[in-house]
């Protein structure tokens, strides 16, 4: 979802060690994301807190991030400084952020602190992590971006696949694990990946009016628009999902569950690439986001559908909702001004998890007093409006003017 397009001239071939290793320390580096997600049901059960404390913990988490992207946007950050030194500080210091909320755990207003830290870090990670990428992969970034944000959502979805597998293990053994991997990700990438190509073409400071492209410049703006529907939908998802499935499952399995249908978001990310390589990045996100919008209609009747049929579309729509975000990363990233695409998409990134903080907040509120399969269809609102707002760009690339 954030990307920044480096352009050079006679840049050398990017060895092939270089994306496999981003892949695992993106994976490795964003398995932060749902650490405390993945161990709510034990919380819940010891602490006796409700329901809706995983939307007030995810939103402290995305409010967090928000602060973070807002700070590396405004100081262009992530524009100016060595990305591998800061994907490395803020890897270590997001699991610091998770160790310390396991070691106050018991306090729910110092826990909602550690999180929102957690994702103020994050903002080194993922967007500086698709910084990386496309400086080496100046060339079918599409491609690039899918494995890179398909490692994002694998790693989102790490902290319910270890839950499943440590079970018969304290709940706080998932925290620590998570804290490891994102320390050893960072490490590995700052030892394993050397300084990436430089471009004159890199902002020094920040520049208004190359931010003011997401509304002036309509295909910018086509593809931010996009983006924001993409996030009104996606987090609640993935919050929500847990929920979803203890309608029907329990303890390892819905665990199980939980890990494949946000897991297999990896695969929309990074089939979406391939796809764009043939189809276009507009036509594939417009696809891709049309088919998740479909899936949140689908709810009311498929709430009840038998196992088989309910785990289908669950399946579906976690790989449709995540598959189309590297898409609208590599559109943006391609018409963006140059000597800023850092900060554009950073800023982007900032507003749309501002969206997704209004949209968990409001539906794991309401999913207290209303039924699921009443209020799942309402996630569509964020991708009917993004596709509206994709349709000038899709028709563009579809009748072969771009």
């Amino acid at each position: 979802m954030v990307a920044v397009t480096v352009y050079s001239q006679n840049m050398p071939s990017t060895p092939k060690r270089i994306l496999p290793i981003l892949v695992l320390a993106q994976f490795s580096g964003t398995s932060l994301w749902f650490a405390v997600n993945a161990v709510m049901p034990d919380l819940q059960q010891q602490m006796g807190w409700p329901a809706s404390a995983v939307g007030r913990l995810t939103s402290a988490l995305q409010l967090g991030f928000i602060v973070g992207t807002l700070v590396f946007a405004l100081s262009a950050i992530a524009d100016r400084f060595s990305s591998r030194r800061v994907f490395l500080l803020c890897a270590l210091a997001g699991a610091l952020c998770t160790l310390g909320a396991l070691m106050q755990i018991s306090s729910f207003n110092e826990l909602l602190l550690w999180r929102a830290a957690t994702g103020f870090f994050l903002a080194g990670i993922y967007p500086v992590g698709m910084k990386i990428a496309s400086q080496w992969f100046p060339e079918g970034l599409g491609v690039a971006l899918g494995w890179l944000v398909g490692a994002l959502v694998l790693g989102s979805a790490s902290a319910h696949g270890i839950r499943a597998l440590a079970v018969e293990l304290h709940w706080s053994t998932v925290m620590v694990s998570v804290a490891v991997l994102a320390a050893a990700g960072g490490l590995f990438l700052f030892m394993a990946i050397p300084e990436p190509p430089t471009s004159k073409a890199t902002a020094k400071k920040l520049e208004w009016q190359a931010l003011a492209s997401m509304w002036t410049d309509w295909r910018v703006r086509a593809s931010v628009l996009g983006y924001f529907g993409h996030m009104w939908e996606l987090y609640t998802l993935w919050v929500l999902v847990p929920l979803i499935l203890a309608t029907k499952l329990e303890g390892q399995s819905l665990s199980f569950a939980a890990f494949g249908v946000l897991g297999i978001g990896a695969l929309g990310c990074i089939g979406g690439g391939w796809l764009a390589k043939r189809w276009g990045s507009a036509r594939v996100a417009t696809l891709q986001l049309s088919m998740s919008g479909f899936c949140c209609l689908l709810a009311p009747w498929l709430m009840s559908a038998p196992l088989c049929w309910f785990l289908l579309w669950l399946a579906i729509w976690g790989l449709t909702a995540a598959g189309d975000s590297p898409q609208f990363s590599t559109l943006t990233a391609s018409n963006a001004p140059k000597h800023a695409v850092g900060s554009v998409l950073t800023l982007t990134n900032c507003i749309g998890f501002a969206i997704s903080i209004v949209s968990i907040e409001l539906f794991t509120g309401l999913a207290r007093e209303q039924a699921l399969d009443a209020l799942l269809p309402w996630l569509g609102i964020g991708p009917l409006l993004g596709i509206f707002a994709m349709n000038r760009l899709w028709r563009e690339q579809f009748s072969g003017r771009s």
